[in-house]
């Protein structure tokens, strides 16, 4: 029998009750249609959004750790925005991610502040599966985005950001702040272009 996992009773708390208040709200049947279509595909796994723009239209999703097939889900924060993924892609093409590495490497406090993201992202992933009844048995101690170490993918570290709020994940706060200065993508600021097929282009 795998051993349960030990989280800082803080994080473990602010995790449930976050995802208390996301899953009050489980994800709509037109939620699920307009991800399909920011994606290209139907959203496997998914059961909530846990961001929206201020339109209300997703920006992440949470996404079950074990889908309907069994397959293992690690990133349960999963940015669907085209506008953000967009703006982060821009980033990382400049070599923003060779730049947040070196920091990692160099600033111990920054890197402990990044491990203690990782720790947030697992509390918050077991809680879901606790209630989900799903196994992470295939990704324990796995989160997203090269968490807790390295600096892999900065789609799902500014997703963790987005749901879980600035002052969680350093890198995802300080990718956040760029992506609104460009002026690319902010959650404040409606810049969404996919909709549902009914609904009137804006």
């Amino acid at each position: 029998m795998a051993q349960e996992p030990q989280f800082d009773p803080d994080i473990q708390r602010q995790a449930s009750a976050l995802l208390d208040a996301i899953l009050a709200v489980p994800a709509s049947d037109d939620d699920i249609a307009l991800v399909g279509r920011q994606l290209g595909r139907y959203p496997r796994g998914m059961v909530a959004v846990g961001a929206r723009c201020a339109c209300g239209r997703p920006l992440v999703t949470i996404t079950r750790p074990q889908l309907e097939d069994g397959t293992p889900f690690p990133t349960t924060c999963y940015l669907t925005s085209p506008e953000a993924v967009k703006a982060v892609s821009h980033l990382e093409a400049n070599g923003a991610m060779k730049e947040y590495t070196d920091r990692l490497a160099d600033d111990a406090d920054f890197r402990a502040a990044y491990e203690r993201a990782h720790e947030w992202y697992l509390a918050f992933r077991h809680e879901l599966a606790q209630r989900l009844g799903d196994s992470e048995e295939h990704i324990a101690g796995i989160s997203a985005g090269g968490l807790p170490t390295r600096v892999k993918c900065l789609h799902a570290i500014l997703g963790q950001t987005l749901v879980m709020g600035e002052g969680v994940n350093p890198i995802g706060d300080d990718v956040l702040a760029r992506i609104k200065a460009s002026g690319e993508f902010d959650p404040a600021v409606c810049r969404c272009t996919v909709t549902l097929e009914e609904e009137p282009n804006e």
